[in-house]
């Protein structure tokens, strides 16, 4: 990238905080009026210039954004395709998730739960609360039936 003495139009956002001088072409820059490039191009615009490589790629809204395969307890296993979606206001004012997650179970079940409001982690749970998939870090579990009962326990971020 040419620097700012070989090209005096250059911006040089990743090397240091850059600064859009508001100035029209022809005339010269009022002195301190300078604005924050960031403000101006939006951080979306900002990382990708920064980022080195290959750019990130969106995935189509019918993709999942995250595969992850668990092994759990007894050798139980499963597979969840994590989903985004938007996020709505509740009544009370509180953020409700708009994520999903398609959980299929070693013995071949296979749930579609919207994510739900959790405390801690992230939960996913179908309308009735009779199929419950909890996610935290690397490890997560699934709770079924009235008792809640656990029947997919310890489950980990299988590697590789």
């Amino acid at each position: 990238m040419p620097d700012r003495q070989s090209s005096p139009r250059a911006l040089r956002v990743c090397a240091e905080p850059a600064f859009l001088d508001m100035a029209r072409p022809g005339r010269r820059a009022v002195r301190g009026l300078r604005v924050p490039l960031a403000f101006m191009l939006g951080p979306p615009l900002l990382l990708a210039a920064c980022q080195s490589g290959t750019p990130l790629k969106v995935p189509p809204p019918d993709a999942p954004i995250s595969t992850v395969r668990y092994q759990c307890q007894q050798g139980k296993t499963m597979i969840a395709d994590y989903f985004d979606g938007p996020t709505r206001t509740a009544s009370d004012g509180r953020p409700i998730p708009g994520g999903r997650v398609v959980v299929q179970l070693g013995d071949g079940r296979k749930f579609s739960l919207p994510q739900t409001l959790s405390g801690s982690g992230i939960r996913y749970a179908d309308s009735s609360e009779s199929v419950v998939f909890w996610s935290k870090g690397d490890t997560a579990f699934v709770e079924e039936g009235p008792s809640k009962t656990v029947t997919y326990a310890d489950c980990v971020t299988r590697k590789g």
